[in-house]
């Protein structure tokens, strides 16, 4: 099949003017050429046009395919390549194939030193799910639950998934992963933030640091990005979580950030505990009482924006000028978030 107009649907979002490497014929041969390459020795081949979505920090390609055997159920697989930032993905999606493989997809193919991984179809989006089913913040326990079960399942790969090249931050390491941050914001032509604004929430972040550390919690995998377009919801009472690009070895507890922010959005600030309680019921079997667990929740959904934060400098090399300082205004914005008295929970 060729590679031209033709056969692409190319999504290129807010990104027009942004830099990819899909623009470069050389790479895009050689990713397309691994692909089907994966694919021909899984029994399946391409029968369309390609859906391509461009963005800074990713390239995903949805590839429909037909095969026979065991694979003749496929529809259509996904090429995901990821800058050199967020190039542990691959390796990440498979370890955890092997560690927790009841949660996550398991890759068909991938190539750790390019950072791409080809993926299988993984069902119906979460966010469809809600979407097509009257509105019950209750549809979000289940997979909290299961989430938080995977996260304690994880605890004993915490220095295995930092030889894998997921990001360091730990919860005693916080400060200096807020420092980084801040760097990269200083750094862009201008200033997405006063430097000195920002180094003001030092001491109050170094406060709700050492508290967290020392409620004894230990650290595991945040997703830091887990809103409902991030999980599959295939059948009843199963869920697999996906897109791991910003993710971190940090308190597990950081990643309610998002799920608790996108709830309070569609159903109101009074679904949120519900949801907490569902989210921190798998983590009462670690002895902590449950006064502890909901101030450890507080307290680690307040400091996930730094990881939120971070994620935002995780682009393709030789971004724009504008790339660069669109996401220093991100992580500006984000980090002055911690600030906020505003209760989540």
């Amino acid at each position: 099949m060729h590679d031209d107009e033709t056969s692409q649907v190319i999504d290129r979002g807010q990104y027009e003017g942004t830099k990819s490497p899909w623009d470069q014929e050389t790479w895009r041969n050689a990713a397309l050429g691994w692909a089907r390459r994966e694919l021909a020795a899984r029994g399946l081949r391409e029968t369309g046009r390609l859906g391509v979505r461009l963005r800074p920090w990713s390239v995903l390609v949805r590839i429909p395919v037909a095969g026979s055997g065991a694979t003749a159920a496929r529809t259509a697989v996904w090429l995901k390549a990821n800058p050199p930032a967020g190039a542990f993905e691959a390796l990440l999606t498979a370890a955890l194939a092997r560690w927790v493989p009841e949660y996550v997809l398991e890759p068909l193919a991938v190539d750790a030193d390019r950072g791409w991984s080809l993926l299988p179809h993984g069902g119906e989006l979460f966010r469809q799910f809600l979407d097509r089913t009257p509105t019950d913040p209750r549809a979000w326990e289940e997979p909290l639950r299961q989430y938080a079960t995977m996260q304690r399942a994880l605890v004993p790969h915490t220095k295995d998934l930092e030889q894998l090249g997921v990001p360091s931050a730990r919860t005693t390491a916080l400060p200096e992963v807020f420092d980084g941050v801040v760097q990269f914001i200083a750094a862009t032509t201008e200033p997405a933030a006063d430097p000195a604004q920002l180094h003001a929430l030092r001491p109050l972040l170094l406060e709700l640091s050492a508290e967290l550390a020392e409620l004894g919690i230990p650290d595991s995998l945040d997703h830091s990005d887990l809103h409902d377009g991030q999980l599959f919801h295939p059948a009843a009472g199963r869920y697999t979580f996906f897109d791991w690009g910003d993710a971190a070895v940090s308190h597990p507890f950081c990643s309610f950030l998002v799920p608790a922010g996108r709830v309070r959005e569609r159903y109101g600030p009074e679904a949120v505990p519900r949801l907490r309680d569902a989210y921190l019921e798998p983590w009462t079997e670690n002895g902590h009482t449950t006064t502890e667990l909901r101030r450890a929740l507080t307290l680690a959904t307040r400091l996930g924006v730094i990881g939120r934060a971070a994620a935002w400098n995780r682009h393709f090399p030789g971004a724009s000028a504008a790339t660069r300082a669109a996401g220093a205004t991100e992580s500006a914005k984000t980090l002055l978030k911690l600030s906020s008295e505003e209760p989540l929970l």
